[in-house]
């Protein structure tokens, strides 16, 4: 890490937030980058999505007019200002220590329409979590726009990362039975442009239904410990040109294939439960 990296890395706080993810499950960084920063990754972000919707399974339905598209990191303009962010860098090697990896660059669009998603996680909990009490993945999200009321939160029932789901759909669908624990947790996020957060995958989540005539897209980045197995489920991969551009400190974290010219992406990350989408 490089010095100026080292010292602006100093400005937060471990023990916050270790508690934070191992507590809430998510945390968050107010202001993380300006409106202009923003405004670009929607531009980029608008771009890719209407190419995805170009051709087959390039964009994975999430529900009733809800998507997710995984993407090349060099499409993204301000990937690098990103995974080089104070706060980023902190919160991966706090929780999942220096030899952290980015495995999954992507986003979500609830477009107006979206329903209600069932209470979920996006995989199954690992051994590492469920056995051994420890995280060993996140997911980082930036809002492309100020969120509001009508426009279908994401909402989250805090603490529920640890919860057991052995023997339920998929070991990441909650029964109904159970929906009373999590909506008495409920708590709905409305970040603005600018606003990142990082959440354990595992905190049982939902998108709620987007009444607005508003898309929200919202920027994925998934990082994995060193012993975590998310990979299989992406296919990140980037240039070799475009890899030798990057900084070496950003170069350690990205263990993907290099390629002569980009690849369409074969996106292994589906989730069948979501599909439908719920009342």
């Amino acid at each position: 890490m490089s010095a100026v990296l080292q010292s602006r890395f100093e400005q937060f706080d471990v023990e916050d937030i270790m508690r934070g993810l191992y507590g809430d499950g998510i945390i968050g960084l107010k202001d993380a980058f300006d409106r202009h920063w923003v405004q670009r990754l929607r531009e980029d972000i608008d771009i890719l999505f209407a190419e995805a919707q170009q051709r087959p399974g390039g964009a994975l339905a999430r529900g009733p007019n809800r998507y997710y598209v995984e993407v090349h990191p060099e499409r993204i303009r301000g990937f690098v200002d990103l995974v080089t962010h104070p706060w980023v860098a902190a919160v991966c090697e706090s929780i999942l220590g220096p030899d952290y990896k980015i495995v999954e660059v992507g986003f979500d669009v609830p477009g107006p329409g979206a329903a209600n998603q069932p209470w979920h996680r996006d995989f199954p909990a690992p051994e590492e979590t469920r056995i051994g009490r420890r995280l060993n993945s996140l997911a980082f999200n930036i809002t492309t726009v100020d969120v509001t009321e009508d426009m279908g939160p994401f909402e989250v029932a805090p603490g529920t990362q640890w919860d057991d789901l052995s023997g339920c759909e998929g070991e990441m669908f909650p029964p109904k039975s159970l929906y009373h624990r999590y909506e008495a947790r409920a708590q709905k996020k409305m970040p603005k442009m600018g606003d990142i957060s990082a959440r354990s995958a595992l905190t049982i989540h939902r998108g709620t239904a987007n009444l607005s005539a508003k898309p929200r897209p919202v920027f994925v980045l998934g990082v994995d410990a060193p012993d975590a197995r998310n990979a299989e489920k992406h296919d990140l991969h980037m240039t070799k040109a475009f890899f030798e551009t990057l900084p070496s400190l950003v170069k350690k974290h990205l263990p993907c294939r290099l390629v002569d010219q980009l690849e369409s992406i074969a996106q292994a990350h589906t989730i069948e439960g979501l599909v439908m989408g719920t009342s």
